[in-house]
């Protein structure tokens, strides 16, 4: 996806340098503070956050709306509250 096609977010939050299962703590916490139908984006160097992202949203039925790959080995995950 490209910048111009990637969700609006509402709010991020920066995960950077967390392990498994930190990021996704973090993102649980976050989304329990949004409105359903709100976006998070959460920002990650885990090298597994992309498949922790896709397990955790499909568990909870959170939806991911994107995932990207930055130049700077962070990688940007964009999940919209049920």
């Amino acid at each position: 996806m490209t910048d111009a096609t990637l969700p609006a977010a509402d709010r991020e939050i920066d995960a950077r340098g967390l392990n498994c299962p930190l990021p996704i703590l973090r993102t649980k916490k976050a989304l329990a503070q949004l409105n359903s139908g709100q976006v998070l984006s959460v920002l990650t160097t885990d090298p597994h956050a992309g498949r922790d992202f896709q397990a955790f949203c499909q568990q909870t039925g959170n939806a991911l709306l994107a995932q990207q790959a930055r130049d700077d080995a962070v990688m940007v995950h964009y999940v919209r509250r049920r």
